[in-house]
């Protein structure tokens, strides 16, 4: 008998440390950049802060985490818009986050 337990905990996930640097860097490459940068910025220094009061990087993390699906998922929104689809029955992102937690 092992006193190991018998399955691996989930690691959280941890970007590489020059991960905001690069996202930040693709996002001023992006068309979208007069307003994605300025977002990006505002909830880094959000997350900034709360970091320094908390001693946790977790909301660094979670800023990296969405902007780099924001930016991976781009070319899928941008091609659903030009498709013409009616999106007026739409669920809210962050509403689906939250239920996650």
């Amino acid at each position: 008998m092992s006193a190991q337990p018998d399955h691996a905990p989930v690691t959280p996930y941890a970007p590489a440390p020059g991960a905001p640097a690069e996202l930040l860097a693709r996002l001023r490459a992006d068309r979208r950049a007069a307003q994605w940068v300025p977002a990006f910025e505002q909830e880094w220094a959000a997350a900034l802060e709360e970091s320094r009061r908390t001693c946790s990087l977790a909301g660094l993390y979670e800023v990296v985490r969405d902007w780099q699906g924001r930016l991976a998922h781009a070319p899928e929104v941008d091609a659903f818009v030009a498709s013409g689809y009616d999106d007026s029955e739409f669920t809210d992102m962050a509403e689906l986050r939250g239920r996650r937690r």
